[in-house]
């Protein structure tokens, strides 16, 4: 497992000279295995636990329940049972591997945020307005299928989500198709891992109904054999009734997971979707009809991934990643508090920057207006949450407390620079007058 390093000095260049992987200087949080052949999220650890509520069960039942049925069918089919199982388990960790280990179809982000030429066709220069007060819209219209869709700008990103795409939280990624994140599997649920995801759901249904059902056999066996009642048959297999409890309580919800993801793939909706837009109420431009819909899940290719984890990063991409480029526009969230509601967080305002990399993002948006004056800063962002006479003091403070107020010692350091530099200038003039007078002398 490697940890990114520091995105300090060294330009990202790796040692011996080469330029680093993409996985080592991967800007999300999600763990690679094998130098990026395998990609997890940052909770890969609760894939054991799951790896465990499968294996545990199933070994019990191999050892107290299948190995005393091979002998009770005849013609030797008794051991198909144990085979069964063992080939069934077998799939169904060969499916949460390819769910968990396989980039869920992350969107790259961009080096820099698009040009606001590019986004209207056209530029705004010849109406009077400045590079800095040109601001990127918070959304896009596009057609899906006739059908107006808004796509959002994602600030962590910098680009323009396509239809259907959403930013993970927890991966810190934009993923196409997003499902949701799963904490079982460690993984996001999107374009490239959902058709795995409801296999290894669905098998696992299959599984639990197998071993419950085999346990039931057992028991009635054991009944037959000894011409007693059911309940003095279950107190010969205790094994078999802990199991019986087991997948009980475990079918209800692989069961109901399989049950309303079926649902899903048969209105081709996705659970993000299914939970904030609510289909129902409005036409979902992306139901082709219930036949349709499950051949584009599981019979269509899927797309190769957009992103070459082990490829080299290339020179002038490393060193873009090591600084921020200046560019003359505000962003889409500039003067809305921070934080996507979509993905849960708490708002906060944007004059309280999360970290030391938002600060510097801050300074140079608004490094073009510290000269201007306050209300500048509410004209650019019309979109304000705040009242306006707030906005404007806000604004003021914030102009000037983006750049210097928030860096630790910044003030008092800068006061002393002018001061060590206006004592430097007055030694330089006095020795130069020094110097004037001894070469008249």
């Amino acid at each position: 497992m490697y940890v990114p390093p520091s995105r300090g000095g060294g330009g990202g260049v790796a040692a011996g000279g080469e330029q680093p992987r993409v996985y080592q200087v991967w800007r999300g949080s999600n763990e690679f295995f094998l130098q990026g052949r395998f990609i997890f999220g940052p909770d890969v650890r609760s894939l054991f636990l799951t790896i465990f509520l499968i294996l545990a069960p199933v070994l019990v039942f191999c050892i107290f329940v299948a190995r005393h049925l091979i002998n009770d069918f005849p013609d030797h089919w008794g051991v198909s049972v144990m085979v069964v199982v063992v080939v069934f388990t077998i799939y169904d960790l060969a499916l949460l591997l390819l769910t968990s280990g396989r980039d869920p179809g992350i969107v790259p982000r961009n080096t820099h945020p698009p040009e606001p030429e590019s986004i209207d066709g056209g530029s705004d220069m010849g109406n009077g307005q400045t590079p800095q007060q040109l601001r990127l819209p918070r959304t896009k219209d596009v057609f899906v299928n006739g059908v107006i869709v808004k796509v959002k700008y994602c600030d962590t990103c910098m680009l323009y989500r396509p239809p259907r795409c959403s930013h993970c939280s927890i991966c810190n990624n934009c993923v196409e198709r997003f499902d949701h994140h799963c904490p079982w599997v460690g993984q996001c649920i999107g374009r490239r891992n959902y058709r795995f995801f409801y296999m290894f759901v669905f098998s696992t249904t299959l599984l639990c109904l197998y071993v419950f059902g085999f346990c039931w056999v057992y028991i009635v066996k054991i009944r037959d054999a000894e011409n007693s009642t059911i309940w003095k048959a279950m107190l010969k297999t205790p094994a078999s009734i802990v199991l019986i409890i087991y997948c009980f309580i475990c079918v209800w919800f692989v069961g109901g997971l399989s049950v309303f993801h079926f649902y899903l793939m048969s209105t081709n909706q996705t659970t993000y979707e299914n939970f904030r837009y609510r289909y129902d109420r409005r036409a979902n431009p992306y139901n082709r009809g219930m036949v349709n819909n499950f051949l584009e899940i599981f019979c269509t290719a899927i797309p190769p991934s957009k992103n070459n984890f082990r490829a080299r990063v290339p020179v002038d991409q490393g060193s873009q990643q090591t600084r921020t480029p200046a560019r003359g526009f505000m962003s889409p969230n500039m003067g809305k508090p921070v934080g996507d509601l979509e993905l849960g967080r708490k708002p906060i305002s944007w004059d309280e920057p999360r970290s030391a990399a938002d600060i510097r993002d801050l300074e140079v948006g608004l490094g073009g207006l510290l000269d201007e004056k306050e209300g500048r800063i509410a004209h650019a962002s019309p979109d304000l949450s705040l009242p306006l006479e707030l906005v404007e003091g806000r604004a003021g403070m914030h102009s000037r407390r983006s750049s210097w107020g928030h860096r630790s010692g910044t003030s008092e350091s800068m006061d002393s620079i002018a001061v060590q530099m206006g004592t430097e200038a007055n030694w330089g003039s006095i020795s130069s007058g020094h110097g004037t007078t001894s070469s008249t002398h």
